[in-house]
């Protein structure tokens, strides 16, 4: 161990270095096995360190045995190599030499085991022991407990890369086909790959919680029948659990914490991790291929793993810490705009290229459709302030295979001016919370007036209608991985995260919930059936909006997570989906509107616009594309949106669809009433008579508890209907 300052130790005790490796290339970055002079098999390493003064990669025997090579070779600030023998399957690591002065940024520290940002499979798991960090923790007269370099070797601690086959196998591959699903067609499933599998009866119990249990014919009948055409995959880059957690027992289980952008979680392969996990999580994007189901990536390019000052030395601290992370002023500490102790800094042009090359990397060699990009403001960020002009946004415009994938931005961070919904440009939707709230508080009773939630129902087209952009710009959603299900929305009022060791601190306390009389589980029938209809009310809702919806995992079948809502490190029954539920009569029933819902959405183009409506007359009769109506059956006027609300109702015509099919004809659809009614008695409610409709039938009523067929209910234009309280009902122009 030893005090800061430059060239200060000579870290870990070391075997003798091998001959340096020959010389290699300096692209493609990462370990890559190649045929090299004199037609010798081995792997070419390239490791950009642009400030380092040296580079080993250390091989591993499968006893564990270490053999260090140096890469003597330095190319614009790649250090490469190229190492005779080594292929598939083996494990490796590096070290590199530089200065150790955490004052200036430089944070170098050979005893240090680091992971290869370009790692294609990683063998092992992180238990953060003190070893792993490169700093002495918790120093003995030390005012500044980061600045003292710990020589401590971390090799026998840490996790190693993998080398694995360059290329694709044929028959695991090459005849997969894309289902390139429309924007305006897509229906998002957002799903944990553990979560959703761990407590599935028909998934073998081999196969729960990985990459071959979400493949499996029983996970994806459940997807193809509910009706969505893509699954959003909760982080799968391979990532670390946080120290405080690990100290109280607990995993990361969202996976929001990652260290390796090319690796797939080792974890969550059943088959092993010296490599196998990438076939496996390619033949598990084929099953859903072949399903009809598209694959998207949540991604955390913002941060990684190692945290901030105090964190530990996982990868690119310790490769080349003043060229991966934003630093202060004071180059000891770092930027944080993510709330996680660092952040990437993009404007680098070795970081924007870990970034999409990682990126490339998901969509060519491993088949993925798109991404939601965590946090994608922090991307976004030039050199201080978000820019929707940055390097980054710049970089996936232009570049020939990301601009063609579904591209989706969290559209904020924690840091000043983070907050950009609406903001980001063409080629992007955008997860829309504006949306998500104006749907809570309505079904709540605490909307003061109703103007948010028309531009909600309808695109959001006060934030997309500019540059081109259209309503599937919008991804709509009531609930997601983070905060409370939809069951748990309407039970609780207040979070209960006990259960997370944090004393109830974490997580939001902007919940927007109701407990409809009760908090948490109850007996009471009156209070149940009022709840379950308020998550028909808000499933139905986020059906009928138009947009791109998104469903959490588990929502159309109602489950709970008993209230807590930031269950990122219940990695048990509490973060799983419980599959017992569909024992239950109400679940089925919910799921049979689910897929009632996704059914009629599917059928209906009018549910899913791909152009804004223009809300004015289209033809001679005067009739309006979109119509919104107070429950006299009038047209809306000014002042009814400025006016306090329980009910809303619009009408979608189906013959003034923008846009014609693949043969050039004009869509046509039938026409369709929605009625919202979030009192809590019921109104009487006059349906819009001629022109509008002569005649209309009742497809959906969330009053009641039957939902796998349609009501058989027929009312005359300009008749006036009971609308249940709080209800939503669906009317389909008959004539």
């Amino acid at each position: 161990m030893t005090s800061t300052g430059p060239g200060a130790g000579t870290g870990a005790e070391a075997p003798p270095p091998t001959a340096p490796a020959w010389p290699g290339a300096p692209t493609p970055l990462g370990a890559r096995v190649r045929t090299g002079p004199g037609g010798v098999t081995g792997t070419n390493f390239a490791l950009w360190a642009g400030g380092a003064e040296a580079v080993e990669v250390c091989l591993f025997a499968p006893d564990g045995a270490e053999t260090r090579v140096p890469l003597t070779e330095q190319t614009h600030g790649i250090w490469h190599g190229f190492v005779p023998g080594v292929g598939p399957g083996r494990r490796y690591g590096y070290r590199v030499h530089g200065r150790w002065d955490p004052w200036t940024g430089a944070r170098w520290n050979p005893a240090k085991l680091l992971l290869d940002p370009y790692a294609r499979a990683v063998d092992g798991d992180y238990t953060l022991p003190p070893e792993v960090y490169g700093h002495v923790r918790d120093w003995p007269d030390q005012p500044v407990a980061d600045t003292v370099r710990d020589d401590r070797d971390s090799a026998p601690y840490v996790p190693k890369g993998v080398v694995v086959h360059d290329d694709v196998p044929g028959d695991e591959w090459a005849d997969d086909r894309r289902p390139k699903t429309p924007w305006a067609d897509s229906v998002i499933y957002e799903l944990h790959v553990r979560g959703f599998t761990m407590r599935h009866p028909g998934v073998p119990r081999e196969l729960r919680g990985t990459y071959a249990g979400l493949a499996h014919p029983a996970a994806v009948e459940h997807l193809v029948r509910l009706g969505v055409t893509a699954v959003e995959l909760l982080p799968v880059h391979q990532f670390a659990h946080e120290d405080h957690l690990l100290r109280r027992g607990l995993r990361n289980h969202w996976g929001y914490n990652s260290i390796g952008y090319f690796a797939p979680h080792a974890a969550y392969a059943a088959t092993g991790t010296g490599g196998e996990q990438v076939g496996e999580f390619r033949r598990m994007v084929r099953a859903l291929h072949e399903a009809g189901i598209e694959v998207i990536l949540d991604v955390v390019y913002n941060h990684t793993a190692e945290a901030g000052e105090l964190g530990p030395m996982l990868s690119l601290r310790g490769i080349d810490n003043r060229g991966y992370y934003r630093l202060q002023h004071d180059a000891r500490r770092y930027a944080d705009y993510t709330g996680c102790g660092n952040t990437l800094h993009v404007v680098q042009p070795q970081v924007l290229r870990l970034i999409t090359d990682s990126l490339r990397y998901w969509v060519t060699e491993m088949g993925v459709d798109g991404f939601r990009f965590d946090l994608a403001a922090a991307l976004a960020r030039s050199m201080h302030d978000v820019d929707m002009l940055s390097p980054f946004l710049a970089v996936i415009a232009q570049d020939p295979v990301l601009r063609r994938v579904k591209l989706i931005a969290e559209p904020w961070d924690v840091g000043s001016g983070g907050y950009q919904v609406g903001a980001f440009p063409p080629l992007w939707t955008e997860w829309n919370d504006r949306y998500r709230d104006a749907v809570r508080d309505f079904w709540r009773g605490a909307l003061p007036d109703v103007r948010d939630l028309g531009y909600r129902l309808s695109g959001s087209s006060d934030l997309y209608a500019w540059g081109g952009r259209r309503p599937y710009a919008s991804v709509n959603f009531v609930t997601a991985h983070d905060g409370f299900t939809l069951r748990d929305l309407v039970s609780y009022e207040r979070k209960h995260n006990e259960a997370n060791g944090e004393d109830n601190r974490d997580g939001t306390d902007d919940n927007r919930s109701w407990n409809c009389g009760a908090e948490g589980a109850t007996d009471d029938e009156a209070v149940g059936a009022l709840r379950r209809r308020q998550i028909r009310n808000m499933l139905t809702t986020l059906l009928l909006s138009t947009g791109v919806p998104m469903i959490v995992a588990g929502d159309e079948m109602g489950r709970t997570q008993g209230g807590n809502n930031n269950a990122y490190c219940q990695d048990n029954e509490i973060g799983w989906v419980d599959w017992s539920l569909l024992d239950e009569p109400w679940a089925r029933e919910l799921l049979a509107l689910a897929r009632r819902l996704l059914a009629l959405r599917h059928a209906h183009p009018v549910l899913r616009r791909r152009a804004f409506f223009s809300g004015r007359p289209q033809g001679t009769d005067g009739l309006r594309d979109l119509a919104w109506f107070t429950a006299g059956g009038e047209e809306m006027t000014e002042a009814d949106w400025y006016a306090p609300a329980r009910t809303i109702a619009f009408y979608l015509s189906g013959r003034d669809i923008p846009g014609r099919d693949e043969r050039g004809e004009k869509v046509v659809d039938d026409s369709f009433l929605v009625i919202l009614h979030a009192g809590d008695g019921p109104v009487e409610h006059r349906l819009p008579g001629v022109p509008w409709a002569a005649e209309y039938e009742l497809l959906v009523d969330t009053s009641r508890e039957e939902q796998a067929r349609a009501p058989e209910v027929v009312c005359p234009g300009g008749g006036t209907v009971t609308v249940p309280a709080r209800s939503a009902l669906l009317w389909r122009v008959a004539d």
